[in-house]
């Protein structure tokens, strides 16, 4: 980015957009911890509460698609404003349930309400950041994943040992409706629209997204978008991610209060949970900008999904707490390393104006995997009384996502000299499929 440009987009919209998905998804993966103290009201199994965690990806993906084209179309900071208040509603209201069914409905619904978020703030960067700034930009904006689980699991841990968990969930779902005047009032959908941006940071914003829209060739539109067969194993791809990552990230508390020996407060546990997810931000950066700078996506999405995988089963092998802590560290920089590599290459083989819809149907149908694999891992225990088949699964679940980047081989269309990708007209890569 050229120092002699104003570049207060970076201070405004990143940081405000990163906080609304910090709460977006506390208020998505704080039942992780609150569930073991659920159970207790309401007789929950361990797949009772695996469907509990993984039906909110049902309702996730209902949302996705429309969400990116009213972002598109409309606007982004109004979609995002009244599902911001939704799903805090929801999320507060959660904490009012009073049987397994309307838990499994609150999830559900909160699902819904989050679900069109991701596409419409994706569409938001692309409006202010430029091509050469948007990996870094939506890198940045995706540490919000793991930063919000370092944060949640000791906050909820702490709250949890002198509250209910219904005040837990209650009080965890206030911010956003607090957060909301905040996004109404310093997000803008366009430069132009924002106060705070200087003449010269709009022009520099608007001249190179124009001259971006003046390069390109006309879209094949959006059916083509979705229906290539590279965006189609891309789904399928974060699919699996989708179910070994939440699959991991909902069990990490239970498997932390397990080695703890079961009687560690509810505030200890939190802040062992928060170590991996720690370490899965450093890695999830590192990560990025190695990918990056060597203008590659494919290793640095397969080479985490094997070290996630190999977190997850190793870590099943050992008996000192200290040895499993490390590999749950193992495993989440694993599960966490291909979020930035994943995100680029969608934008990398297909044009920006139909990018959106085919992002959105990644997000929608891959996070249906947030439900197969905490119900999965919930499921096995059940009936086997051992993690180790649950956590086998998940790691299964990232080799296949490991082995599908190997033969997409994506990285064939990227000329590293020019930085930048060789497109035919339409928006599609001709041959853009796994072979």
């Amino acid at each position: 980015m050229n120092s002699v440009i104003p570049a207060r987009r970076w201070g405004y919209v990143i940081p405000l957009a990163a906080i609304m998905y910090i709460l977006a998804y506390v208020d998505r993966i704080n039942v992780a911890m609150i569930l073991p103290y659920i159970d207790k009201s309401f007789g929950l199994t361990a797949a009772d509460s695996g469907f509990a965690a993984g039906v909110f990806f049902v309702g996730y993906m209902i949302l996705q698609i429309p969400g990116g084209l009213l972002a598109s179309r409309w606007s982004a900071r109004k979609t995002v404003a009244i599902l911001m208040v939704f799903w805090g509603l929801t999320a507060v209201a959660t904490g009012f349930v009073q049987d397994r069914m309307q838990l499994y409905v609150a999830r559900f619904v909160l699902g819904i309400f989050e679900g069109g978020v991701w596409p419409a703030v994706l569409v938001l960067l692309a409006t202010w950041f430029p091509q050469k700034e948007r990996a870094r930009a939506n890198a940045l904006w995706m540490t919000c994943l793991p930063i919000s689980a370092v944060f949640m699991a000791p906050i909820t841990g702490w709250l949890l040992t002198f509250l209910s968990w219904r005040a837990v969930f209650i009080i965890e779902g206030v911010p956003p409706l607090i957060w909301v005047a905040v996004w109404w009032f310093f997000i803008a959908d366009h430069p132009g629209d924002a106060s705070w941006v200087s003449r010269e940071e709009r022009d520099y914003i608007e001249t190179s997204l124009a001259a971006e829209n003046e390069s390109k060739p006309a879209s094949a539109g959006y059916w083509a978008a979705m229906t290539d067969r590279t965006v189609l194993w891309l789904v399928v791809a974060y699919f699996f991610w989708m179910s070994g990552f939440y699959g991991y990230t909902m069990w990490v508390p239970s498997v932390v209060k397990s080695f703890a020996g079961g009687g560690e407060s509810a505030g200890i546990v939190g802040w062992i949970s928060a170590i991996p997810f720690a370490f899965a931000a450093i890695g999830m950066v590192v990560n990025s900008a190695w990918s990056d700078r060597l203008l590659k996506r494919q290793a640095f999405v397969a080479v985490p999904a094997v070290i996630g995988a190999i977190g997850l089963i190793a870590g099943q092998f050992v008996r000192s707490p200290g040895l499993q802590l490390l590999f749950l560290i193992v495993a989440a920089i694993g599960v966490y390393g291909p979020y930035g590599p994943f995100w680029a290459v969608p934008t990398m083989i297909l044009r920006a104006e139909v990018a959106g819809a085919a992002m959105g149907l990644i997000n929608a149908i891959g996070n249906l995997g947030g439900f197969l694999g905490p119900y999965v891992v919930g499921y096995v225990r059940t009936t086997t009384g051992s993690g180790f088949s649950g956590f086998l699964v998940l790691a299964v679940f990232l080799l296949i996502t490991a082995g599908i980047f190997v033969m997409l081989r994506t990285d064939r269309w990227v000329t590293p000299t020019s930085k930048r990708s060789t497109l035919p007209p339409g928006g599609v890569l001709p041959h853009a499929h796994a072979d």
